[in-house]
Formats: C-alpha cells, structure tokens, sequence
C-alpha cells in the first residue's frame, strides 16, 4: 500500500510539474529539452569513437601530428603498464562526455544548478533499503553468471596476470572506474532524466533508459537486459529524490562484486603473492 502512494505520489507530481510547463510554453520550442538531445547524441557519438584510443591517433596522424601520436601510441600501447593508461584514457573520455560537457552545459547554457540534475546529498540515503535490497538480488545473480564464458572473457576489464599483486594497478583501476559510474548515473539518471522531465513528466524514465539499455549492446544479454529494468528503478528513484547517488552506490558496488567474482572464478585468490600486495 505505501509503495503505491509512492508511486502514485511520484506520478502524479511529475505529470503535472509538466502539464503545467506545457501550458506555460505551448507556442514555444523547448530550446532546452533540445539541447538535452542533441548533447546526449553528441556524447554517445563521441564515446563510441573516441573511447577507443586507436581511433584518435589516427586521426592525430592523418592531421600530421605524428610526435603526439607516437607519444600516445607509447603511453598506451607499449607502455609496461599499457593495459591500465588504456582503461584510464577510456574512463576520461567517459567522464568527460557524460559529466564535464553537460555539467557545463547546464552551468553556462541552461545557467542552473547541478543539484537540480541529481547532485544533491538531500534526501540520498531515503531509498537505502532498496539498495540493500537490490544488492541482495544482484550479488547471488552476479555470482551464479560468473561462472559463465561470457562474463569470464569481459570481467573484469582489468586483466590480472598470474602473480601480479593487486595493488597498484587494479585498485587504480577500480577507483576510476567508480568515478566513471559516477559519469554514468549524472548522464543518464540526472542531465537525461531532469533536462527532459519537464517536457516528458514521468515518461522521462523510458526516455532514458533506451539509450542506457542500448550502451549495454555487446555485453552478456543478462546484463542488458538487467540494465533495462535497473535503469527504470534508478530512474525512479532520482525523480522522487533528485538524487542520483543511490544509484552510483549500487552500480559501484555491483560492479565491485563482479569484478571479485570473475577474480575468484578464475582463481586469482588462490595465490599468495596477490593478497599479500594489498
């Protein structure tokens, strides 16, 4: 009974904080929702390319700028600690697009404030039991696909070598990649969600979780598919809230549970000279 007051609650507010936008504007282009679009076009473009290093220096030599991309081709491709700077360079293009471009372009386009696009700490910690929730579900499911070909060939993304300790690299690695899912949740769950919620109401959640679901294409089809009904529940979540920071706790610590899983399968923890690195 108290989840559907919520959700009626939810509902209900989202669709009349619309009506009445539209009302107000009805003879007006929304520049704004616009904008929100053809940003979120442009960053999953640019993703998409630029987020493999190859790409860019060749474009860097065909423009003539052959010492940078010598520098580039060295630092990530023959590097000793080549694999991390190349997840490193991917994770920077993630944050880059998916917080740094549309955080400015709310800040000194849309001149408003980032707490009203998920940044706000108020009100984070109100769905928690949710989250313990969804870990409960998530972390058996996490362990049982593990043990499959296809989640042991992409998880984790950073390779542990036989005897290498893990710490530095992998604990790096794992640090950026939090902050990317941080990228994450702010593009999907609050620039998306809250630069459209006005036009859309409460159907910005299904606006935004087409592209989200499609970001997963590639991945074990367990994992897109958990990212469609994963993305209307956070969805749901920072719309009530306007807060996306539940959601970056979960995906942060589902992401973790993945990564010691497909480490533990592949009986990284067996050897001694690993932990002891720690």
């Amino acid at each position: 009974m108290m989840n559907k007051r919520l959700f009626s609650f939810v509902f209900l507010k989202s669709e009349i904080d619309s009506l009445r936008s539209l009302q107000k504007n009805v003879r007006k282009i929304d520049v704004k929702v616009v904008l929100v679009c053809l940003v979120v076009a442009f960053s999953l473009t640019c993703t998409r390319y630029l987020g493999d290093a190859q790409f860019l220096i060749s474009i860097l030599y065909d423009v003539k700028l052959t010492g940078l991309a010598q520098a580039m081709s060295h630092v990530l491709q023959q590097h000793a600690s080549a694999q991390l700077h190349q997840l490193i360079y991917w994770a920077a293009v993630i944050i880059f697009f998916y917080f740094v471009f549309p955080a400015g372009i709310i800040l000194f386009v849309f001149k408003e404030s980032l707490t009203e696009y998920g940044l706000q700490l108020k009100n984070a910690g109100k769905g928690y039991l949710l989250y313990l929730g969804m870990l409960a579900i998530m972390v058996p499911l996490v362990f049982y696909f593990s043990g499959s070909e296809s989640f042991l060939d992409r998880y984790p993304f950073y390779t542990v070598a036989r005897n290498e300790s893990l710490f530095p690299n992998f604990v790096v690695w794992e640090i950026v990649y939090f902050l990317q899912f941080l990228a994450l949740e702010f593009f999907f769950r609050g620039f998306i969600l809250h630069g459209t919620k006005q036009r859309f109401g409460f159907y910005a959640i299904f606006v935004m979780v087409i592209p989200y679901c499609m970001i997963h294409f590639g991945k074990p089809m367990p994992e897109t598919i958990a990212a469609i009904i994963a993305g209307v529940v956070l969805g749901f979540l920072s719309l009530k809230s306007k807060s996306i920071w539940l959601g970056v706790m979960i995906h942060c610590s589902v992401a973790l549970t993945m990564d010691l899983c497909a480490l533990y399968r592949k009986g990284i923890f067996q050897d001694s000279e690993i932990i002891g690195g720690l």
